[in-house]
Parts: structure tokens; sequence; C-alpha cells
């Protein structure tokens, strides 16, 4: 396979596509990595567990994302670095990168430790999981700077178009993180702390492997004792797009996390039903965020590049990709909502079979939405324009979260479903408006 691919010359639909399947198997690896957990945890250790998990995992990706959506910031940079053939300048990015992510990860990682109890309570996790879910996310927390390691690694070498590369060690991390969840919660009986410690082993062999390509494949990608230079106007940078790009990921989240909350205020078969549910509609989402990573690293290559001709060509044709990967998401999960709710929770509960069903095929009604808003990120992302997803993500939170607690008491999941899908038709209006009014791609000849 090719170590590099170079996006500013060549034909943009099949750079996309190849751009974006290994992607997309990524992202449904890393549904699947979450999944796994809460499948074996659901069969060993039962339904209390099963629903921990479902908590845990909420808060989980609140402060994993604000990690990885540091690295997708700092991957704008590296790809433009890129793009333009400054190598030297990529490995500098290398280093700045690694020394301001561990320090958040630090403050992350100490912070979640020291407010994981308050956060439970906002919540409203139920009594009875919250020793489960504590336990659980002490695990992680401390695991937090392999995570980080993994991710990014993972952002040099999609940035480099070599999405392949950076699916490899992910790929790997999965099948280990089955193979010792498997160990450590089955055959040890180590509970729902040895799902969270095959976790993070999982992810410290995927940051491993992803350095080990690097130093022995891409060797001229990685910073070594020359580039290990404070420059200060590109940490500053580095800052700037990591913590920016951290807050569109963590708006995200939080807003997940609140709407955690009204479903937890349901009870135990609607957070088993909630679980189940957004961990079938995450395989979804995996094809929304992988095309929004592919649009990403294409435009930011070719912005670096000094290309506008081919980021309007790229951009337009991942929007047409996306609509068409929405619409066939759409009804996958309309049609399959029974079989899938029924693979995750079996049919020993029927009002979290019935919650879960609602959810799915209301929430599916809404997906192209979620795809063309998906195409726009990408878009914004790679232009350097951090700062539009932000916005874009609180207006389309603070909107889900309202709806949310006001529809789940009458409606149940379907009125969460509803909110969410509210919230993602706001925000590709506003992204909209703002491509029509401020966006100026030129029409020129290559």
């Amino acid at each position: 396979m090719d170590r590099t691919v170079v996006l500013t010359q060549g034909s943009i639909p099949r750079q996309l596509i190849w751009l974006a399947l290994p992607l997309i198997c990524g992202n449904i690896l890393q549904q699947l990595y979450n999944t796994v957990d809460a499948f074996i945890i659901g069969r060993f250790l039962g339904g209390a567990a099963f629903g921990a998990v479902g908590v845990a995992g909420t808060v989980m990706n609140l402060f994993i994302f604000i990690l990885s959506g540091c690295c997708t910031g700092v991957a704008v940079l590296f790809a433009q670095f890129y793009g333009s053939r400054d190598l030297a300048s990529f490995r500098r990015e290398g280093f700045l990168s690694l020394v301001f992510g561990l320090l958040l990860t630090a403050v992350l990682g100490l912070g979640g430790l020291v407010l994981l109890g308050p956060l439970l309570g906002l919540i409203q996790t139920p009594g009875e999981l919250r020793p489960l879910v504590t336990e659980y996310l002490n695990v992680i927390f401390l695991g937090l700077p392999v995570t980080f390691l993994y991710n990014l690694g993972s952002a040099a070498l999609r940035a480099a178009g070599n999405t392949l590369a950076a699916l490899l060690p992910l790929a790997a991390a999965t099948m280990l993180n089955v193979g010792l969840d498997l160990l450590f919660v089955g055959a040890c009986s180590m509970g729902i702390a040895g799902a969270a410690i095959a976790t993070v082993l999982a992810q410290g062999a995927a940051a491993l492997m992803a350095l080990a390509y690097l130093k022995w494949r891409l060797p001229q990608l990685l910073f070594g004792r020359a580039d290990m230079k404070m420059d200060w106007s590109m940490l500053q940078r580095t800052a700037a797009f990591g913590v920016v790009s951290a807050l569109h990921q963590s708006a995200v989240y939080i807003g997940k996390l609140l709407v955690q909350g009204a479903v937890n205020a349901q009870g135990t078969d609607a957070i088993n039903a909630f679980t189940a549910a957004t961990r079938i509609e995450g395989f979804a989402n995996s094809f929304g965020d992988s095309g929004a990573e592919a649009v990403s690293v294409f435009v930011a290559q070719n912005t670096g590049g000094g290309r506008p001709e081919r980021v309007r060509r790229g951009f337009f044709t991942g929007m047409a990709l996306m609509i068409g990967l929405g619409l066939a998401m759409s009804l996958i999960m309309f049609v399959g909502a029974r079989a899938s709710m029924v693979l995750m929770l079996g049919e020993a509960s029927p009002a979290a079979m019935d919650e879960g069903m609602a959810y799915l095929r209301w929430i599916s009604v809404f997906y192209v939405l979620c795809f063309i808003g998906s195409a726009y990120v990408g878009l914004y992302r790679g232009m350097g324009w951090v700062s539009v997803p932000v916005i874009g993500s609180v207006l389309q939170q603070t909107i889900r979260v309202i709806l949310a607690y006001t529809l789940a008491g009458p409606m149940g999941l379907a009125g969460v479903a509803l909110a969410i899908g509210t919230g993602w038709s706001a925000i590709v209006l506003y992204q909209t408006i703002l491509f029509r009014t401020k966006v100026r791609l030129r029409k020129n000849v290559e």
C-alpha cells in the first residue's frame, strides 16, 4: 500500500472514497470496541452492569472525545503542512502536539477522578449503578494517556492520506480487547473493572503499533531530537486548533451526557434501551464521522497546497456521497430496528425492546441531515475555520437538551430521538446559511 497519499492532484471521487473506506472501518471497529464491553458485561454480569457501562460510556466519551477532538484539530495542521510539502514543520508540529496533549491529558485524568461523583449526580445516575460506574471509570481515567498517544499517531497518518495504516492498529486492538474482555470478565471474574482494564491495555497496544509504523515506514514524519524545539507561535496555533476542536467534540458529548440525564430519570428499562439503541446508532454514525474526516483531510491538504478549485470540487463530491450514505443508513436503521434490539437485549424485557425500537425508528428519519452536517464540518475544519463546528454544536446541543427534557416524559425515547433530530435540522440550517453568505471557493480551471 502507498505509505502516503498526495491529495493535491488526481481523481477526487476516488481519493475521497479511498480516504473514507479505512476511516469507516476504523470507526465501526471503534463502535465494536465499545459495544463488546457492553455485550460481554451484560452476558456475564447482568442487567445492572449493562446499564452501568452504558452510563459510564457516556461519561467516558466526554473525556476521550476531548482528546480525539484535540488530535482532529492538530490533524488539520498536519495535513496543511503535508499539502505544502513542509515536512520540517510537520515534524515540529508533532513534538509540540505531544507536549500540549500530554499536559491536557493529565488535567483531564485528574479532573475526572476528582469530579466523578458530582458528575454522576448531575446526570441523575441511579444509586444502584453508581458503584459499578465509578469502578469502571476510575480505570479509564488512569488510562487516558495511552488513548491520546494512539489518537495523535493516527492523526499524523490520516493527515498524510494513509488512513489504512491508521486502521490497522485499531483492528488489532479491537481483537485484543475482545480476547481480554473474555479473559478478565468471563474467565477471571474481575467484574466491570476487568472490562475497563481490557480497554486500556488494548488502547496501549494500538498506540505502540501506530508509533512503530511511523518509526519504521514513515520516519520522515516522526520528530527527532533536532525537531524538539519550543516554537511559541506554533504552540499557540496548536493549542488554538486543538482546544477549539476539542470544544467541538466536548460540546457534542456534554449534550449527550445531559440527554443521558433525561433518559436516566425514566428508569432502568429506558437506560438499557438507550444504551443498546445508541450502541447500534453509533455504527451508523461511523459513516458520517468518517465522511467528515475524509473531506477534512482532503480540504486541508488542498488548502495548504493552494488548490482552491480542488477544495470546491472535493466538498461538493463529498456532500453528494454523504447524502447517499445518509439515506442508506436511514433505511437500514428503520427496517432493522427490531432485529438490532433483539441482538443487543434479547427478548426478556419487552418494555426496553419497545423503547429502543421507537428511538431507532424516529432517529432514522433525520439521519440524512446528520450526514449533511458532517460534510459541512469536514469543509470548515479543513479550511481552518475550526470555530464554526463549535458554534454549530453548541446550537445543536442546546436545542436537543431542552427538547429531550421536555419530551422524554410524555414520549419516552421517541421524544429523545425527536429532540436530537430537531438539533440536527438547526445545525444544517446554520451551516448552509454560513456557506451561502461567507464561503468563497474559486471556480477556476486547473
